[in-house]
């Protein structure tokens, strides 16, 4: 039957766009159901301050009434005035195996933004990079880890077939703490450096400054990935809406600031991988999830190294370097010996010879898709 493409427009339509992975993925053991509750909020036009500075729809494609694939169209404005460009986006795409759906989808998604003057189509965005992006191409034996998501190997050639191309890669990383022998010499020294030559102090994140600390860690942030390729820099709005959702996965034994003379200078973020519990709770915390929640932290033994940088007029002093060996002793010192760095962006030439220079060796690519939006395509 013919495939049916329309917007979301009630609370029932949200219900069904939320809901579609948890059929898709049911047989999927790798695949990690997200809280029903938070993709509500994140999807939310008054509780989400995205957007503030963004224009968002959703479609569902059904098929004889049942829904068989969704989308995003969506256009950051804060991006297009930061990174100077026209772009549209997509995301939240997913999709049965099934090449006229994935079409209609993406069509629907490029007919928008292509009526709202984008010259391009970029994604998947769930809604930019400061939240979940790219899509898994490679890595797919492997659980997602918290802050990311398992995709069907199918969707790269349902993209393909879509006239979709690659924009850019993103690379995670893996890190054991049995690798610390093949650490090279050079990251020793400059992390022995640190303080002794130029006076940088790294010290632990305090929860009970947990406001102050993140507002360090946003100066940082926005600081030191201004550059890169499709970065947005956090609103207030947004800082505090991230202050409020990562408080409960912080823990201080995975979290660093580093400081000159009261100025920061660094920050290193590191989750634990609440996805290991996450898997089992079919995206409920409540009547009982919450208690799986909670117990379930002394069960988690990896780590997602969530963003680690440092501001440009330190970035010759040694501080990633020092941001790096902390993990290691961390690792040495508790029950969590392994973990995933990134995402880091393929072209990131600096922090990937890093993540060499430790040992590491990448173990999942999430890629973002582009088309030029010409008229009739």
């Amino acid at each position: 039957m013919a495939v049916d493409i329309r917007p979301v427009s009630s609370r029932q339509d949200l219900k069904r766009f939320i809901k579609l992975p948890f059929r898709l993925y049911k047989d999927e053991p790798n695949w990690v159901p997200p809280l029903i509750y938070e993709r509500k909020r994140h999807l939310d036009r008054k509780k989400n301050p995205f957007f503030e500075h963004a224009e968002v729809e959703y479609f569902l494609a059904l098929r004889d009434g049942e829904v068989v694939g969704r989308i995003s169209a969506h256009i950051d404005r804060r991006l297009n005035q930061v990174q100077k460009n026209d772009w549209g986006l997509f995301g939240f795409f997913e999709c049965e195996n099934d090449h006229e759906v994935a079409d209609a989808l993406l069509k629907a998604a490029a007919d928008w933004n292509r009526a709202r003057g984008r010259d391009r189509i970029v994604g998947p965005f769930d809604f930019s990079t400061n939240h979940e992006c790219g899509l898994l191409v490679q890595g797919h034996e492997l659980k997602p880890q918290v802050l990311e998501f398992w995709h069907h190997p199918y969707y790269q050639e349902l993209l393909a077939q879509a006239g979709m191309a690659k924009a850019m890669d993103l690379y995670k990383w893996f890190l054991d703490v049995s690798d610390r022998e093949k650490i090279l010499p050079v990251i020793f020294e400059l992390a022995e450096k640190v303080e002794s030559e130029h006076g940088i102090v790294v010290r632990r994140m305090r929860k009970k400054d947990f406001e102050a600390e993140v507002r360090r860690f946003t100066e940082v942030y926005n600081a030191a990935w201004e550059d890169n390729w499709a970065f947005v820099p956090l609103t207030d709005a947004e800082l505090r809406e991230y202050a409020k959702q990562l408080k409960p996965l912080l823990d201080e034994r995975w979290a660093w600031i580093a400081e000159k003379d009261g100025q920061t200078a660094g920050a290193a973020l590191t989750l634990l991988d609440w996805n290991e519990v996450l898997i089992g709770m079919k995206g409920r915390l409540f009547p009982t999830g919450w208690l799986k929640f909670v117990r379930g932290r002394d069960k988690i033994r990896h780590v997602r190294v969530f963003a680690l940088g440092v501001k440009p007029e330190f970035q010759h002093t040694g501080v990633a370097a020092k941001f790096y060996i902390e993990h290691f002793d961390q690792a040495e010192r508790g029950i969590v010996k392994s973990g995933e760095m990134g995402w880091i962006l393929e072209v990131n030439t600096a922090m990937n010879r890093g993540m060499e220079a430790m040992g590491g060796r990448v173990v999942k690519i999430y890629r973002l898709y582009e088309k030029t939006l010409r008229d009739g395509q």
